[in-house]
């Protein structure tokens, strides 16, 4: 079964959960020596600029990445009334200097902040806080919460090679349960980037699902979901492999009494209990999402602004879900939940940011 797609999609009513952003400039290192691998922006042809980071251009962009105007204008085209907003993954930067990530996150996440006031009511702050230091992460997410309004916040599928079920990382995922904050995860770094054969592209297409699965299995191996019932939690691109590594997990618990003991509620129910994004590009793919973790689970997630995206998920769901009531729940219902959104307000009619970028 292919997807066929709407010329436009039949209402902007959509709400997105995987969306990037990368500031129009970055500022420079509050420190004496700057960190290697700090970003900076370089001039690149019309409307696009460099990212720069380790002296090496990591990606280039187009005012896609940091015009609230630009953005509203191709969501109203991709039939999306409201989008939430995260850090570009790489600038999660756990790889850094505690000190020095928790500067860069606090400028990232001001400047999120600042394109959220600007659109109308149209986008939704999602933050990032420096995972690989607790006492700075913890700090960064009362800020974001006390003096941001944030409701969501994105993370990494790894810090340093840990995986979101460590133990390391409870007090981060109580607080952010005891906040009420939802907590997205990203591909970011994948394992196993040495298997792949071919172009670097094939992290992407390959290496980010494998990541991600491998993520979510260990929030459901951890019993993170047991111990922590109230936290919203997902997963990009699908949950990655996670659909099709369930199975082999509710045989294993049947055969290794360790297992079954490790995980006193099967993992399919775990799975069942969180949030997973529909970036998979094919509808089959996404009946077999819905099947394993159901209607309730799934939500639009794009990619924007990167090529590698989802630029018609209305459509595309429309195309993909017979049921009217399923259709609405993937479109926007289990989103506005995710992202306790009061979905009824209305739209500031009045939205004109400035095209160039936002400051703060």
């Amino acid at each position: 079964m292919s997807m066929v797609f709407h010329e436009s999609p039949a209402c902007t009513c959509g709400i997105d959960v995987h969306a990037h952003f990368i500031p129009h400039d970055f500022p420079h290192y509050l420190g004496s020596a700057v960190p290697a691998d700090w970003p900076s922006m370089a001039p690149a042809h019309a409307c696009h600029r460099h990212v720069m980071i380790a002296g090496k251009v990591y990606r280039t962009v187009s005012e896609m990445a940091w015009s609230p105007s630009r953005r509203i204008a191709d969501m109203d085209e991709m039939g999306l009334a409201r989008q939430a907003i995260s850090p570009m993954p790489e600038l999660l930067s756990y790889w850094m200097a505690p000190a020095a990530a928790a500067q860069l996150l606090r400028y990232v996440n001001d400047q999120i902040a600042a394109a959220v006031d600007l659109s109308g009511g149209r986008l939704v702050g999602m933050g990032a806080v420096p995972l690989q230091d607790m006492d700075l992460a913890l700090a960064e997410l009362e800020y974001l919460t006390g003096q941001l309004g944030f409701r969501a916040i994105e993370i990494g599928s790894n810090v340093n090679g840990r995986p979101p079920g460590a133990p390391e990382f409870a007090p981060f995922f109580e607080a952010c349960e005891e906040k009420g904050v939802a907590v997205f995860v990203h591909a970011l770094k994948p394992a196993g980037a040495d298997r792949l054969v071919g172009p670097s592209n094939l992290l992407q297409a390959l290496g980010y699902p494998t990541e991600v699965g491998l993520a979510a299995a260990s929030v459901l191996t951890s019993n993170l979901v047991e111990r922590h019932p109230g936290l919203r939690m997902a997963f990009s691109h699908g949950g990655g492999t996670l659909a099709m590594l369930l199975p082999r997990l509710e045989q294993a618990r049947k055969v290794f009494p360790a297992l079954a003991e490790a995980m006193p509620v099967g993992p399919s129910e775990q799975a069942r209990r969180l949030f997973y994004d529909t970036l998979v590009f094919d509808a089959p793919t996404l009946d077999v999402l819905l099947q394993r973790f159901g209607a309730d689970a799934l939500m639009i997630g794009t990619d924007y602004p990167f090529a590698f995206r989802d630029a018609r998920p209305v459509a595309g769901i429309e195309a993909a879900v017979a049921d009217p009531s399923v259709r609405a729940r993937l479109v926007a219902g289990n989103a506005a939940r995710f992202l306790a959104l009061d979905f009824a307000l209305d739209f500031a009619p009045d939205f004109a940011p400035d095209s160039q970028g936002v400051t703060v």
